[in-house]
């Protein structure tokens, strides 16, 4: 018998505090996949790129280097849900294989805590092992919708920067200024991916610029949602938690926005891939994390997801 798949799951930082319903998605998604996701007992932040990198690089290749030990440790590569985390450990795993003199020094802090780098494990996004591991067919194969019927759900796909750029030994055999890999996978789901303006755009959140310039982040994600919502798009599909706080609060930010001059209302509800994919292997809303109690307040989702929710039940019903 083949030895099922298995990967390091490394949650982050927004997925536990903010949407744990992502990790539900993926591992149930997983599961039905046949695929392992072990524990990294005690990982901390990955650390964040946009910050940790910019004042102390050493730090950064340390903290990170910690993390990479924990999925050494459990002999596995890492599977990630969040483009920065992707960002900053995929790039922290290569510069130390291929620098000997900054993995030395890194070493050297590891072994006051019993830890070495080894370099023996590779960071992998979720959205590069469902495409490359998986692949697009099979998961065609296994949606309960699949060469019967379509959900038929018109979304704007997201890809956000971290998961294409830098381009450096990213796994994507593609134009990156023009990526397809994505589109295809929400594709399998038998949604339509919708082509839109600026696609590859940031959606305002990265780099501290929604820590920093919260009304420059605002009108990048303003700009985003106009064109999304021109080209009719039901939902918006993400493959980052961070891009994924940044239209489901952002929408709500802006609608109560004193530059909202015109009053327009953005209701738009994200989806994070998942999410949309388990729906299309035949897990529930609830299970995903589609469905919240009427009774919470101020906890996501922000935007309500029922719209999408009641389109594909009557897909389900027929």
């Amino acid at each position: 018998m083949k030895e099922k798949q298995k990967y390091s799951l490394f949650l982050g930082c927004i997925i536990p505090n903010r949407y744990p319903f992502i990790e539900k998605a993926t591992r149930k998604v997983f599961d039905k996949l046949g695929i392992d996701l072990m524990e990294m007992d005690d990982a901390s932040c990955c650390p964040a790129p946009g910050v940790f990198k910019g004042f102390d690089i050493e730090s950064w290749l340390l903290i990170g280097a910690r993390n990479l030990t924990i999925a050494e440790k459990n002999g596995t590569d890492i599977a990630l849900m969040c483009n920065g985390c992707y960002g900053s450990l995929y790039e922290i795993n290569h510069i130390l294989k291929t620098d000997p003199e900054k993995r030395a020094i890194v070493n050297s802090h590891l072994a006051k805590i019993g830890r070495e780098f080894k370099g023996t494990i590779e960071v992998r996004h979720i959205i590069d092992i469902l495409y490359n591991d998986i692949g697009v067919e099979k998961i065609k194969q296994r949606t309960k919708y699949g060469r019967k019927e379509k959900l038929n759900l018109n979304v704007a796909v997201h890809y956000g920067c971290h998961l294409t750029k830098p381009t450096q030994n990213r796994p994507w055999n593609c134009n990156v200024e023009e990526p397809r890999f994505f589109d295809e996978l929400v594709e399998a789901t038998f949604s339509n991916s919708l082509d839109y303006r600026d696609k590859n755009m940031c959606c305002g959140a990265g780099g501290g610029v929604r820590s920093a310039f919260k009304d420059v982040s605002l009108d990048m994600t303003k700009e985003k949602l106009n064109n999304m919502t021109a080209a009719g798009a039901e939902a918006i599909i993400t493959a980052c938690p961070f891009c994924h706080l940044q239209f489901d609060l952002g929408q709500l930010e802006i609608n109560n926005s004193s530059k909202n001059i015109n009053n327009t209302k953005y209701n738009i509800p994200v989806i994070y891939y998942t999410q949309l994919l388990g729906l299309a292997l035949g897990l529930t809303a609830e299970e995903v994390g589609l469905i919240k109690s009427k009774n919470l307040v101020g906890v996501p989702p922000f935007i309500s997801t029922e719209p999408i929710i009641e389109k594909i039940g009557e897909v389900i019903e027929g």
